[in-house]
């Protein structure tokens, strides 16, 4: 078998296959699956603050429907479990206790308070690190793409001194100009970034004229922007490259590594696969990398990256000249699917 080791915000890893957070990274069977499977890490289900708020406010009902009954009259109280946030802390412990690969946590909060007080508590259960999810649906018209990016940039920039492990950061591709913004991640020596985050996005019924929840799992080939910026940013930033969204293959996972990824997140292809689509893909590189005659993840890793290619032709294909160059040449390509 070929040297698939890998390095993760400084964490050695086994591999470069991470479990991404989802509800199947909560559920400590699967998680011990994935461990038999050789996954190299886990990210655990993200916290998100509205998930606390809603449950403190539910507390807060079941709190007052007992608020005037006299005190020394009562012999029943509402059956209150720990709050989500205990619970979720708690469960975070045991999945770090059982595992054996490194664990880290998945945040996603609303105010800089929150932030800042969920990231120490999530330090204290033992996980090897922090994931920070930055994603900002615009809801304000007069307020700009600046200031949101100001925001968040203070906000990592106080995690990083409140807390001592690492803390990686998985953005959006709904940034402006998502190069600038990483640079200016990078500079609060965020150790990771993952490109991209999956957001559930609203749908409509339109025969009960009614919003409608949707599970929308990446597709295969989802990658292909992820690839673009991985390719860019490699070599110009000091943090890791983690490439997520879209990922089912072992060919997936070379062509995220020759443009420079450090690891890569699955998600979707465990939902729709199962865990064994982890050593399927673990398999597939080791084999690539035989035929290859690479020894190492290293010895290709952003071989194929914006930086690394001459200045000629080559040297354009992350950027504007490789869409017009198929605008093109669109009536060939046509005529190769007739």
């Amino acid at each position: 078998m070929k040297n698939l080791e890998t390095t993760f915000m400084g964490i050695r890893l086994d591999n470069p296959v991470i479990l991404g957070a989802s509800n199947i990274s909560s559920n400590l069977d699967q998680l011990k699956r994935a461990e038999e499977k050789g996954v190299g890490a886990v990210v655990y289900k993200t916290l998100f603050e509205e998930q606390v708020q809603l449950e403190n406010l539910q507390l807060d009902e079941r709190l007052s429907q007992y608020e005037h009954i006299h005190a020394e009259i009562t012999k029943t109280y509402p059956d209150i479990d720990f709050s989500d946030i205990d619970y979720h802390l708690t469960r975070l412990r045991k999945a770090k206790e059982s595992l054996s690969v490194p664990l880290f946590a998945s945040l996603n909060a609303i105010n800089r308070e929150s932030w800042i007080s969920y990231a120490k508590m999530i330090e204290e259960t033992g996980v090897d690190g922090i994931e920070i999810n930055l994603y900002q649906t615009p809801v304000d018209f007069d307020r700009s793409g600046e200031s949101v990016e100001s925001e968040q940039i203070a906000i990592v920039n106080e995690i990083k001194h409140a807390v001592s492990i690492p803390v990686g950061v998985k953005l959006s591709s709904d940034y402006t100009n998502i190069l600038h913004f990483a640079k200016r991640l990078d500079d609060t020596k965020a150790d990771a970034l993952v490109l991209f985050n999956a957001f559930f996005q609203p749908d409509i019924d339109i025969r009960g004229e009614k919003h409608k929840k949707t599970f929308n799992l990446s597709q295969k080939g989802d990658y292909k922007k992820t690839l673009r910026y991985t390719g860019m940013l490699y070599g110009n930033i000091n943090a890791d490259i983690c490439s997520s969204r879209g990922i089912f293959t072992g060919e997936d996972v070379v062509k995220l590594i020759l443009s420079g990824a450090t690891t890569v997140q699955v998600v979707s292809s465990v939902y729709k696969h199962g865990m064994e689509r982890i050593a399927e893909i673990k398999k597939s590189v080791a084999e690539w990398m035989q035929q290859k005659g690479y020894n190492s993840l290293g010895e290709f890793r952003g071989k194929l990256a914006n930086c690394k290619l001459d200045k000629n032709e080559n040297a354009l294909v992350y950027k504007r000249a490789q869409y017009v160059d198929l605008m093109l040449t669109s009536d060939t390509i046509f005529g190769n699917f007739q």
